[in-house]
């Protein structure tokens, strides 16, 4: 199991366990994490799973800074898009990131 952190706009954490392969959106979702909405259900048509990847995990693994075109197109609707943001269904969990932190926004798109 890889341990993610969640932090939300208030400050609180919440750590889950995930499984290597499922996305940081399934992961949030099972958790039931809040303010991951997914209205879509991972298919990459909304913003409302909208995250920030803590900054020094983009600098340990840069292929967390490339964002699909689909995916960019799609963070066009989401609220205070960043250098860090993501769209959480697009991130597929590795070993890699264990123990990596990923900010939700105050609201989705």
């Amino acid at each position: 199991m890889v341990k993610i952190i969640f932090t939300g706009p208030e400050g609180k954490s919440y750590e889950v366990d995930a499984e290597e392969g499922m996305t940081l959106m399934e992961a949030a979702l099972k958790n039931m994490v809040p303010g991951i909405e997914a209205d879509c259900g991972g298919a990459c048509a909304c913003a409302t799973c909208h995250v920030y990847v803590a900054p020094e995990w983009q600098a340990k693994m840069p292929s967390l800074a490339n964002r699909s075109e689909m995916e960019e197109d799609m963070l066009d609707f989401a609220f205070d898009v960043r250098e860090n943001s993501r769209l959480s269904c697009q991130v597929k969990i590795t070993a890699d990131m264990d123990g990596m932190t990923v900010f939700i926004p105050e609201q989705q798109g």
